[in-house]
């Protein structure tokens, strides 16, 4: 922490959801330390690869809609 207190932290860490995300005041209040964590995460470059059972599921929702 800059001046070891809670309210400048926050202040600080409101300050940088508003320019880094667009949130307004109310919507970093309401968030929770793990919502704001993944929000400020980088982006995964390599989303994980389908499973056999996950492939054979969107296979027959597919097979549902013909």
């Amino acid at each position: 922490m800059t001046d070891g207190s809670f309210g400048a932290e926050a202040a600080r860490m409101a300050g940088l959801a508003a320019r880094a995300l667009g949130w307004a005041p109310a919507t970093f209040w309401a968030a929770t330390p793990a919502e704001l964590a993944a929000a400020l995460a980088p982006a995964d470059p390599t989303p994980p690869a389908l499973t056999r059972a996950e492939l054979a599921r969107l296979m027959e929702h597919d097979d549902d809609h013909d």
